[in-house]
């Protein structure tokens, strides 16, 4: 691992040893923000997979409903049938946070229509020359439209949170496997570099007491032997 270029100091291990705090608080809030990320990335997958199954289902009710009222009705009269919608509907999107992601919110109002209690409410035709499968066909996919609404805006969100925990998860992998031990061994350097330096000058230093010994003993023996004359 590379280590960085500073200056062996006190001052510059301090910063480092600073730098390796702020670097660990951020790595452990990343990974604590990345589980929680991926917990409710797996709760959406989760609903999402509930969802789809349901609006499969009822896609292929809807397709049999269409494949046997095709069978008693011409296809000119299945195209005028079909031709005009049968209610109207507002969509409304706002957005959430989710962990500081922005995630859609799509409320889905659909109009009232005439009779709310009857198998084919909402129906913008007559029944005098259709079918009954076709009816029950419609109304099916007119009631499933809230759940699509709300699985678009399921699958808009993972999608979305699935590229924030990418992102988190390329910044926990660059302080953990980079910065973190970049920080750590450049302060081993320095600190080893400081032990070097401090050994080094505990040398010199006995040494000059070394030398200054040496020269007190000889002025000792020199003033010594004057005295003796």
């Amino acid at each position: 691992m590379a280590v960085i270029q500073v200056n062996p100091t006190r001052m510059e291990l301090n910063n480092l040893k600073r730098r390796l705090s702020t670097a660990r608080r951020g790595h452990s809030l990343l990974k604590d923000k990345r589980d929680e990320m991926m917990r409710q990335f797996l709760e959406l997958i989760r609903e999402v997979r509930q969802l789809r199954a349901k609006i499969d289902e009822t896609m292929k009710s809807v397709s049999d409903g269409f494949s046997a009222a095709s069978a008693v009705m011409s296809p000119k009269a299945m195209q005028a049938a079909l031709m005009l919608p049968g209610r109207e509907g507002t969509l409304k999107i706002d957005s959430k946070q989710i962990l500081n992601v922005a995630v859609p919110v799509f409320d889905f109002h659909a109009a009232a229509a005439g009779d709310e209690n009857g198998d084919t409410a909402g129906l913008s035709y007559g029944f005098a020359f259709t079918s009954g499968s076709l009816d029950a066909a419609v109304k099916r996919l007119t009631d499933m439209l809230p759940d699509l609404v709300r699985l678009a805006e399921l699958e808009k969100s993972t999608q979305l949170l699935a590229d924030e925990i990418e992102r988190t998860r390329r910044r926990v992998n660059a302080l953990e496997y980079i910065m973190i031990p970049r920080y750590e061994e450049t302060i081993r350097s320095i600190v080893m570099k400081l032990d070097e330096n401090e050994r080094g000058n505990l040398t010199r230093q006995m040494k000059v007491k070394d030398m200054i010994a040496e020269k007190a003993i000889l002025e000792r023996r020199k003033a010594n032997s004057f005295a003796g004359e």
